[in-house]
C-alpha cells in the first residue's frame, strides 16, 4: 500500500518526518535506477560538480544509505526527494536503489521538493523563485500561503520573486553564483539594471557600495549650469590635465552642447576610452 503526505506543521520538521506522520505501510524496496525518472516539478536546475564528486564517491564505497522518495507515474517512478542521490547512483554504475514510494499529487510533488531543497540551502535564488512562482500561477498560492508554509518571511518571498523581472543576461549571473541575491535585489526595476550589475563585478563591489551606486543613478547630481566663458575654458583645461588629449566644450544658450576629444592615434583613443570606463 502506498501513502499520502500529510502536512502538519510545515518546512521546519523536515520532509523525512512529513513522511512520517503518513500511515504506517509505506512501500519500500529496490527497484531498477532506469525506472526512475526526474520530477518534472523540481525547482533545481544546477548541481555543483565538486558536491556531486564527493556523493558519488560515498555512494561507490557505502551504497545509498537514505532510499529516494518517489511515487508512481504509469510504469515508472517520479522522483519527489533525493535526485541528487539518483545522479550519484547513476554515475556510480548502480543499477538498483532504494525507494520509499509514497502517493502525492503534483501540489504535493512540488512542495516538498521545495521544501527538501529550500531545507539544504540547495536552490540558487532564482530556483528557488522559480519554485514559488510555479506555487503562485499553478496552484494558486498567494505569496501569504507560500511564506507559512516555507516558514520565510513574506518579504523574502516578495523579494525572491521580483528577481525574476531582471533581464536575463543578470539573472544568468545570478545562477552562476556570480551575483549574489543582496547584489541583485538593489538592480530590480532599474532599467540599467545589466550595466550596473557589469560596473559591481567589475569593481567588486560589496552590496552597500552596490546600494550607493544604485542611488547616484536613481539620483544624479545637478551640476551648475555653466553660463560664461571663462568656465568653459577652464573646464577645457581640466579635462585636457586628466586626459591628456585636446577638450574642445560647445556650449549652446539653451544648455545643450557637445563635448569632444582631439587624439592623434589609436593609442590616445584608447587611454581616452579607459579613463572613461574606469571612472564611469
Amino acid at each position: 500500500m502506498t501513502n499520502t503526505f500529510k502536512l502538519k506543521k510545515g518546512l521546519g520538521r523536515g520532509l523525512s518526518s512529513l513522511i512520517g506522520d503518513s500511515t504506517p505501510s509505506v512501500k519500500s524496496n529496490k527497484v531498477s535506477i532506469s525506472s526512475i525518472v526526474r520530477n518534472k516539478y523540481q525547482p533545481r536546475k544546477s548541481f555543483k560538480k565538486a558536491q556531486m564528486e564527493d556523493l558519488t564517491n560515498s555512494i561507490k564505497e557505502r551504497g545509498i544509505i537514505q532510499p529516494i522518495v518517489v511515487r508512481k507515474q504509469s510504469d515508472k517512478y517520479e522522483i519527489i526527494a533525493g535526485e541528487r542521490r539518483w545522479q550519484a547512483a547513476q554515475n556510480a554504475g548502480l543499477h538498483e536503489v532504494p525507494i520509499v514510494e509514497v502517493e502525492a499529487d503534483d501540489l504535493k510533488s512540488l512542495e516538498f521538493a521545495i521544501v527538501e531543497n529550500v531545507q539544504r540551502d540547495d536552490l540558487n535564488p532564482i530556483e528557488e523563485a522559480n519554485g514559488y512562482k510555479k506555487l503562485i500561477d499553478e496552484f494558486n498560492y498567494d505569496q501569504d500561503k507560500v511564506a507559512k508554509f516555507i516558514g520565510k518571511s513574506r518579504a523574502h518571498i516578495t523579494n525572491c520573486i521580483r528577481l525574476l523581472s531582471l533581464p536575463t543576461e543578470v539573472i544568468k549571473l545570478i545562477e552562476e553564483q556570480r551575483l549574489s541575491q543582496g547584489h541583485a535585489k538593489v538592480l530590480v526595476g532599474l532599467e540599467n539594471s545589466a550595466q550596473i550589475a557589469r560596473k559591481i563585478l567589475d569593481k567588486k563591489l560589496s552590496v552597500r557600495q552596490a546600494e550607493s551606486l544604485v542611488r547616484i543613478y536613481k539620483s544624479p547630481k545637478k551640476f551648475k549650469v555653466i553660463t560664461n566663458d571663462s568656465n568653459i575654458k577652464a573646464l577645457e583645461k581640466g579635462l585636457e590635465e586628466k586626459t591628456g588629449l585636446k577638450a574642445k566644450i560647445l556650449h549652446k544658450k539653451n544648455n545643450k552642447g557637445i563635448l569632444s576629444f582631439e587624439y592623434n592615434n589609436t593609442d590616445q583613443l584608447d587611454r581616452l576610452v579607459m579613463i572613461i570606463k574606469a571612472n564611469y
